[in-house]
């Protein structure tokens, strides 16, 4: 594992080993001279292969013939940002930090930088991280109005990251926390990077789309049903480990109460609804557009369904807030009844009336009548027995 240089007096020694250090002597004639070697050995825990939110640990070890000293650790990501590991456990010969929860923009070549004043040591020490998971971490929550087309995406990091080894994953979908979780897909990815999927559910009406970006896992709600809300769950599995993104998908919808136009002096009833969860900032407003203060009503927070009694016509306009960014918005267009509309409805009700009384009339009249022909038909009656109780009998002599 050595050689030496004479013309150049060079000792060079490959794949060095913590057992190489100690002091190295060098005679020339009568000169000599002592070089200390202090020897760093950096290993990283899972070879520098890690899922999303898992914990690498490094271990920082040292050896030299003197007495060890007390070092300092800096890490810079591959961003060259100062990052500050945990210290679990240090020893005159070892250093174990951890760093937790490690994201997918993480993957990269990081730096470990070793200082010391006495031995004056500034070593720094390259090792690389690699880091599966998803590009769009932060995509929490999508909105979507009901009955409209929907795309929910994962973006993997594998080919970015240049990862070469298999893993496989699934897509599931449940309605809330506690409720049944149905399949939709699974997926595996060879170590060439080829992505294959295999649709599971029937029962859920779904399209994996033919043209999508490279190493992503889609699909696409064509018409997107109130019930369709919940969390869609994204997870990877590579040797028995597991990795997970979750899209919480919220669906708003609206409709009014009469349907049809608005009457003069009629009213109606706009519903708003959203279901699935809703953070805690969150909450609706129903506000007619270019109308007033006194067209404003808004919910309380985290409140799924809103109504308002209106009657003026025009656009209205639901929008689901959060904090102050309105998240998703939609309209309901209140039309108002044409003129003759009004004369026809209040002819119908004149008319109504006017036959109301009619009828009653002809009811009064019919009663009368048919009261008379009782107390007629109840004195012919008396009038008959009358004439059977004084009948004389005359017989001829």
């Amino acid at each position: 594992r050595s050689d030496v240089k004479m013309e150049y007096k060079q000792l060079r020694v490959w794949n060095l080993k913590l057992t190489d250090a100690g002091i190295y002597t060098c005679k020339y004639g009568s000169r000599e001279v002592r070089i200390t070697l202090h020897i760093f050995k950096l290993t990283i825990s899972l070879d520098g292969h890690f899922l999303q939110n898992e914990t690498a640990q490094l271990i920082l070890m040292q050896n030299a013939t003197s007495r060890l000293p007390n070092l300092s650790i800096t890490l810079f990501n591959s961003n060259n940002k100062r990052v500050m590991p945990e210290l679990q456990s240090k020893t005159g010969q070892n250093y174990t930090m951890n760093l937790k929860k490690l994201e997918a923009t993480d993957s990269g070549t990081w730096v470990c930088q070793v200082r010391s004043d006495s031995p004056l040591i500034n070593q720094n020490i390259s090792f690389d991280v690699k880091v599966l998971g998803f590009q769009n971490p932060n995509l929490k929550r999508k909105y979507a109005a009901a009955d409209s087309p929907v795309i929910l995406s994962w973006h993997l990091n594998s080919q970015k990251i240049k990862w070469k080894e298999g893993f496989t994953g699934q897509l599931n979908w449940k309605q809330q926390e506690g409720a049944n979780t149905h399949e939709l897909l699974d997926f595996n990815v060879t170590a060439q990077g080829q992505l294959h999927e295999t649709k599971k559910s029937s029962n859920f009406l779904f399209e994996i789309p033919e043209r999508k970006p490279e190493s992503s896992i889609e699909v696409k709600l064509p018409k997107v049903h109130f019930n369709h809300s919940g969390q869609y769950q994204c997870q990877l599995e590579y040797r028995g480990r597991h990795a997970q993104s979750t899209i919480e998908l919220v669906v708003m919808k609206v409709s009014g109460n009469p349907e049809g136009p608005l009457s003069r002096g009629a009213n109606m009833t706009l519903t708003c609804q959203v279901t699935g969860c809703l953070p805690p900032n969150a909450y609706l407003r129903w506000e007619r557009v270019n109308g007033t203060n006194m067209d404003v009503k808004n919910s309380r927070q985290r409140e799924a369904k809103l109504e308002v009694n209106i009657s003026a016509a025009g656009m209205w306009s639901c929008h689901l807030i959060e904090g102050n960014d309105r998240k998703i918005s939609l309209h309901y267009h209140v039309e108002e009844a044409p003129g003759w509309i009004n004369y026809v409805i209040i002819g119908a009700s004149v008319g109504g009336s006017l036959l109301l009384v009619a009828l009653l009339c002809l009811c009064i009249i019919s009663g009368i009548n048919w009261q008379r022909r009782m107390q007629r038909t109840k004195r012919m009656a008396q009038a008959r027995q009358h004439l059977l109780e004084n009948k004389t009998c005359h017989c001829q002599q």
